[in-house]
């Protein structure tokens, strides 16, 4: 017969919130960077362009030898830089819009797969390994054309301009046809690859992934307490890197901070440089997209 203070103790237990489990952890976290992804793609979507446009300029003025003055779009793309150089690629992973269009794509493309029990086909992996240096060659491309004064021979065939009209509800593609296309074949690439833009295409990503990053908030892992022929967290990546291990300096440069490592490794091995910190925390993140959103603000973006 059970007595009152078993009866007490049951009651107590009962009423303790359960722990999360780590697909329940990951799921919250995935909703968390969403909904910041969010924000930033319907209140700043032109950081991206900004500060592109700031890079063709300095080479524009090169080109002519006239003297480059301090723009709205030379500030925003010095923020950036300072920005990216301490923490990583954050801005790539939360807040620029393209990269988060190309999430939502392939999150829902791959939704729509699982739903009709097709397993997804990826690029060959000799392919993924070579096309990551096309990024490199559209930023030099586009920066040789400024400096020679022919990026204006293609007008209308900027992708980002047909999503920024897109975005802006404006539908007057007579002059963006080329532009259209490209834009709609990216589309096309984005559901087959995770982050294809990014990756692949993006002269500010090829920007970004040549900034040295101050390593205490750099992603690490702590390679001796990894389990055996464990690759989890390369194989969640996006960018399917191997993560630098704890002590090195090394700061891999297409890391887009998207953190989806930590939440898979079996061990809980990879952590931020900060001491007592994991990288993951809401609190953190939040300061890190507040800050950025600050500034931009402040900024005029």
């Amino acid at each position: 017969m059970m007595t009152k203070e078993n009866a007490g103790k049951t009651s107590l237990n009962g009423s303790k919130k359960k722990k999360l489990t780590k697909k329940q952890t990951v799921k919250i976290h995935n909703l968390f960077r969403f909904a910041i992804q969010l924000l930033f793609f319907i209140f700043l979507p032109s950081a991206y362009s900004s500060a592109y446009a700031g890079i063709k300029y300095i080479f524009t003025k090169m080109g002519t030898g006239e003297l480059i003055e301090i723009t709205a779009f030379i500030r925003i793309l010095l923020l950036l830089l300072i920005y990216t150089a301490v923490f990583g690629r954050f801005f790539c992973g939360f807040s620029c819009a393209f990269g988060s269009l190309g999430d939502w794509v392939y999150s829902f493309v791959q939704w729509v797969l699982k739903k009709m029990k097709k397993k997804p086909r990826r690029l060959p992996e000799r392919l993924l390994e070579l096309l990551p240096n096309l990024k490199y060659l559209v930023l030099g491309g586009s920066l040789l054309m400024c400096f020679f004064g022919k990026y204006g021979m293609f007008s209308g065939t900027n992708p980002w301009d047909v999503f920024s009209m897109l975005h802006a509800l404006t539908f007057r593609f007579d002059r963006y046809a080329a532009g259209l296309l490209l834009f709609l074949l990216i589309l096309i690439g984005m559901a087959a690859e995770e982050r294809f833009f990014c990756k692949f295409l993006c002269p500010m990503g090829a920007v970004f992934s040549l900034v040295p990053v101050l390593t205490p908030f750099s992603l690490r892992r702590n390679r001796p307490a990894c389990l055996k022929k464990c690759s989890a967290c390369s194989k969640v990546c996006p960018s399917r890197i191997g993560l630098p291990n704890d002590g090195e300096l090394k700061v891999e440069g297409d890391c887009f901070q998207c953190q989806k490592c930590i939440g898979v490794c079996p061990k809980a091995n990879i952590h931020c440089g900060m001491i007592l910190l994991k990288g993951d925390e809401y609190w953190f993140t939040a300061v890190r997209a507040l800050l950025l959103a600050g500034l931009m603000v402040y900024l005029g973006v």
